[in-house]
């Protein structure tokens, strides 16, 4: 069958469409492959798990960063641009693509080839495979003896995947459970997931609920020849998963056949796209990319040139807190905002005020009263801190450099750390990588930057934490030098996050820097000439 669609259709595919590509080949010619019995069998395809390491055993859900790795470093490519406005609200969700079909149907090289296609940053691939339910002793004893129905739809934990799903589109830090095939059984160790521009969920029952199909904004249905998914489960299930011939065959006729005429077959009908014989569709896997483009064109929006117009000549706000000036303040400032002074001098004037501005800030933490015996015998009432812990986080590179005052000040401190560029085309802050501890919601966080002008890296570096559950009275901003404008532009934001600094100036320019401002901190406290397109932020180079 042969498709022909003019651009307008391309750009907005109808409801239900089914992309065939032109081939010499036809459907009932498809046992001859390489994916045929025969070929299975020319191919010497071992069917015992002892001749064949097993390749994967666990569910695979994954997410990470573009990057490009060299033997000296690692260089992180691309960025996520803003996802949320002025106010720190998300915005922008993620963009959902549901894929369904049946077992060992290709699904997973389909979603494979869109991410390499679409060739955005932050594309996050979930499988329905990490949510099958904790099954108890007798149902793995049946499931050892594959007498227990993985493709039935009660298989499935869907309040678990419709939670997580709901969360990951709208921005927020998630963790998935990662199944153990061999064991039948969920293990301990759950893998935490953020940051998704575009997530694809993938699964043999991804259209059967209702709830799920509302989260979809993109169903692709994955349709391939019977015989090549038998096929490819014998291999799949023999070479991955430990399986015999025998079981194999039994369970796919008892189960998975009767599953997918009753459950997974009949959800076609709610698919925007059929693709034909999956990965090889190119026309169709085309189609798909070039819609999602479309969509993530329309949900782009820019921050950066609404911060420098907002809140001008409106006073400072309560959560303020500028370190008092007193004349040993001044007079270190006045070192290190002096173009002439060397490198050595700046970076020991920069620590000292650093030192006062962590102690400055940890007078605002809330303390309980406690009551400890002395030497004497006698009773002394202080205090302590009111919460589990306290974590400092350090905007990348500038921010990295007040870890050390943190460190000591704060015995074992636990440290996190998020990079965020400027994109040099678009002038938009962009996150490009990030390390936090775990649990870090249950904690009070330090977020460090050497300088903060428009407020867009600070601004981002707050929502990634909002995204991993931190309370926002709980953090803190700190930084040696601030504008008015990215004072005013966290503060509107975020009202309940405690800014504090050693001062605060009045102007940025044209090329948001701070006036009268010190300069690139990052470059003058480092010794580099010239920003580092890798490793420096925004807010760093006294943007």
């Amino acid at each position: 069958m042969e498709v022909t669609m003019n651009q307008a259709e391309l750009q907005n595919p109808p409801k239900e469409c089914r992309v065939e590509e032109e081939r010499p080949m036809s459907r009932s010619d498809s046992g001859s492959g390489e994916d045929s019995l025969d070929g299975l069998i020319r191919q010497n395809c071992p069917l015992t798990p002892s001749l064949s390491p097993r390749k994967r055993t666990t569910s695979q859900s994954k997410t990470e960063p573009p990057l490009l790795r060299t033997n000296k470093r690692t260089i992180y490519t691309a960025g996520r641009p803003p996802w949320y406005n002025v106010t720190g609200t998300t915005f922008k969700e993620a963009f959902v693509i549901g894929l369904c079909g049946g077992s060992a149907s290709g699904k997973t090289t389909v979603a494979n080839k869109i991410i390499e296609a679409l060739d955005v940053p932050w594309v996050v691939l979930l499988s329905m495979d990490s949510f099958y339910k904790v099954l108890s002793k007798e149902e793995q004893e049946l499931a050892s003896k594959n007498e227990y129905n993985f493709d039935h739809p009660d298989a499935f934990d869907f309040e678990l995947l419709v939670t997580i799903l709901r969360k990951l589109k709208k921005g927020k830090s998630i963790k998935v459970p990662v199944y153990d095939f061999t064991s039948h059984s969920r293990r301990k160790e759950w893998k935490t997931v953020y940051g998704a521009n575009v997530v694809i969920f993938e699964g043999i029952l991804a259209f059967a609920n209702k709830e799920l199909l509302k989260l979809l904004d993109m169903k692709v249905f994955v349709d391939t020849d019977s015989d090549i998914r038998l096929v490819r489960r014998l291999k799949r299930d023999i070479s991955e998963r430990g399986r015999d011939i025998a079981g194999v065959i039994k369970q796919y006729n008892k189960y998975v056949k009767p599953a997918f005429e009753q459950y997974i077959e009949p959800t076609v009908q709610v698919a925007d796209i059929v693709v034909p014989r999956g990965g090889e569709n190119f026309v169709a896997l085309d189609l798909i990319v070039q819609h999602v483009h479309s969509q993530l064109e329309k949900r782009e929006i820019t921050v950066r040139s609404a911060l420098a117009s907002a809140h001008q000549g409106q006073p400072l706000p309560t959560t303020l807190s500028v370190m008092e000036s007193t004349p040993q303040v001044r007079g270190m400032h006045t070192i290190i905002r002096n173009k002439e002074t060397n490198r050595d001098e700046f970076i020991f004037y920069s620590k000292r005020l650093m030192r006062l501005l962590i102690e400055h800030a940890l007078s605002f933490l809330p303390l309980k009263p406690v009551s400890v015996e002395t030497p004497q015998g006698t009773i002394y009432e202080g205090k302590r801190l009111s919460g589990k812990r306290i974590t400092g986080v350090s905007i990348l590179r500038a921010g990295e450099t007040m870890e050390q005052a943190l460190m000591a000040v704060c015995k074992d401190i636990r440290l996190g750390k998020i990079l965020i560029q400027t994109n040099h085309d678009t002038g938009e802050p962009e996150l490009h990588y990030l390390r936090l501890p775990k649990d870090i919601s249950e904690d009070y966080v330090i977020l460090m930057d050497s300088t903060v002008s428009t407020g867009a890296a600070a601004l981002m570096a707050v929502r990634v934490l909002l995204d991993h559950d931190v309370q926002e009275d709980k953090i803190f901003l700190l930084s040696l030098l601030m504008a008015e404008m990215g004072v005013h532009s966290v503060a509107y934001a975020f009202p309940k996050v405690r800014i504090i600094t050693t001062a605060v100036d009045k102007k940025v320019n044209d090329e948001f820097h701070i006036i009268p401002g010190i300069g690139n901190f990052g470059d003058r406290y480092f010794g580099t000439d010239t920003p580092s397109d890798w490793y420096e932020s925004d807010e760093g180079m006294d943007y």
